[in-house]
């Protein structure tokens, strides 16, 4: 019988004398069809040993995004942003100003070749960088992601306050995952987030927490040592800009969207 993702290891470190994740921030905004081609250039240079691991965290100006087992049915509002088909796991995401997104390129077969190890270990970077601001983050066996319990709005309510949705390629993931730290919240009311109705989504800000994303992108660094290993800064080498997006890459109709 397969385990819960509870009962798996959280960490998920590299052979021993493996040289330190790149943490690369950005500082301003990134298109997304850019920030595509640039995981996937790296994932590709990173599997062929010619480029080293890399997380980099970015922010997007308001999109949807849609996973591999998107329901066309679950974007309400396909006019509200662009809307991108992106070849990870999953299904209809936000991603906007005031959200933290990293993407994590690594290469799984120096590491673990277990997909299943992967997202807890994810979870887990979470849920201790949840932690480090006093905030409770908890795994659903059925939904993955990371959720906060809301007695304020009743017994049983909770909310998401952050997704995953990965993609491996010859055992080197890219696209990551992304954690609301002060996005505008009814930006997710154009679509059902992770085609799940019946919880909603919340924010460290909406839950009082006066934090700033450099906070924030501390408390992820120090909680990514621990579960996958030490980092190193590394300056941004591109920079995408969202004005870029329309030329780059236009958004995709629904019914182009890939069901599996």
């Amino acid at each position: 019988m397969t385990g819960s993702r509870d009962s798996l290891d959280g960490r998920f470190l590299p052979a021993a004398g493996s040289p330190p994740v790149e943490w690369v921030v950005e500082d301003r905004p990134v298109g997304y069809a850019e920030a595509v081609a640039e995981m996937e250039a790296r994932a590709a240079a990173i599997a062929a040993g010619q480029a080293a691991e890399r997380v980099w965290l970015v922010e997007h100006p308001p999109l949807y995004t849609a996973g591999t087992s998107a329901d066309p049915a679950d974007l309400i509002d396909p006019d509200r942003f662009p809307v991108f088909e992106s070849g990870r796991g999953g299904q209809y995401t936000y991603h906007g100003p005031g959200q933290r997104v990293a993407y994590v390129m690594l290469d799984l077969g120096r590491r673990k070749r277990d997909l299943r190890a992967f997202i807890a270990a994810l979870e887990a970077w979470l849920i201790d960088t949840l932690w480090q601001f006093n905030v409770r983050g908890e795994r659903r066996e059925d939904r993955v992601g990371v959720w906060v319990r809301r007695p304020d709005k009743g017994e049983t309510a909770e909310d998401k306050i952050a997704a995953i949705g990965i993609r491996v390629r010859r055992w080197v993931s890219f696209h990551g995952i992304s954690l609301n730290v002060e996005p505008e919240l009814d930006h997710f009311g154009g679509i059902v987030p992770c085609g799940v109705n019946e919880h909603g989504v919340t924010s460290l800000v909406d839950l009082g927490l006066p934090v700033t994303m450099h906070d924030v992108d501390a408390n992820l660094r120090a909680a990514f040592g621990t579960v996958f290993g030490p980092t190193v800064i590394v300056e941004p080498d591109r920079i995408a800009r969202p004005e870029q997006e329309q030329a780059e890459q236009e958004p995709l109709e629904p019914a182009a969207i890939p069901a599996a």
